[in-house]
């Protein structure tokens, strides 16, 4: 089973994380997640982010330190997912149909989020 890189934002403002809701039709669908997405060939985790972020939200990141890396088996894939904490300067708005959520730490468990998040969920949410 080839093993698929994701990188995600873990994206502060206030106090509160932004958070986004997995689309329909996609793969873990309906379920809540920190955006970003895959690399293309060639590219550096940053771009990613930056150019992920730009596409779903309109707006930019400030990318910090890299704060977790998860490796998961799903039944259908194995990812790889790096979340870098960042700062976002502008409004994100979701541009992609997706639902989009500023929580509060704490309030991070009460969302449906894969498998794979959940030991970053249970950190931030713990402060």
């Amino acid at each position: 089973m080839n093993l698929v890189t994701v990188v995600a934002a873990v994206i502060e403002r206030g106090g509160l994380i932004l958070i986004t809701q997995r689309p329909a039709g996609s793969h873990l669908a309906g379920l809540w997640e920190f955006p970003g997405g895959k690399p293309d060939p060639g590219e550096i985790f940053e771009d990613t982010l930056r150019r992920e972020i730009t596409e779903e939200l309109g707006a930019t990141v400030t990318i910090g330190e890299r704060i977790e890396t998860v490796e998961w088996e799903y039944p259908d894939k194995r990812v790889r997912i790096l979340f870098f904490r960042c700062g976002i300067d502008g409004e994100p708005r979701p541009l992609e149909g997706q639902e989009m959520a500023w929580v509060a730490p704490v309030d991070l468990p009460s969302y449906a989020f894969p498998a794979a998040d959940l030991m970053l969920v249970e950190r931030l949410s713990r402060g």
